[in-house]
């Protein structure tokens, strides 16, 4: 069920969400506002104005996948970067709450 991974792409909206809005609500939020098509394989990720609830809209074979997530204390950090496609890493540093203010990837050798 649960099947994001660093294969998908990852869109954020950087502006508040209502956390009462769905899956209906979320889709016309990606059609109308981000011009796109909601079930085209991208996570739209959406986060409250406190900054303490997280939406995930995801298109699985078969439906629409939903993923909320409420902190009991603290905030999600945004990415430095104000662009709207994020990484896996980015999103699983904001999920776990950790804020990079400034890092450095070390090249590595990669096989082609």
């Amino acid at each position: 069920m649960f099947s994001l991974s660093s294969s998908n792409q990852f869109h954020l909206y950087r502006q508040a969400c209502d956390m009462r809005k769905s899956f209906d609500s979320l889709c016309g939020l990606v059609q109308n506002e981000l011009n796109q098509v909601a079930h085209n394989g991208r996570v739209y990720i959406f986060i409250n104005r406190r900054c303490n609830q997280m939406k995930l809209l995801h298109w699985e074979a078969g439906g629409f996948v939903l993923y909320h997530k409420r902190l009991e204390q603290g905030t999600f950090a945004f990415p430095t970067h104000s662009k709207a496609q994020i990484s896996w890493s980015d999103l699983v540093l904001m999920i776990e709450g950790i804020q990079v203010i400034k890092s450095h990837k070390k090249r590595r050798f990669l096989l082609k």
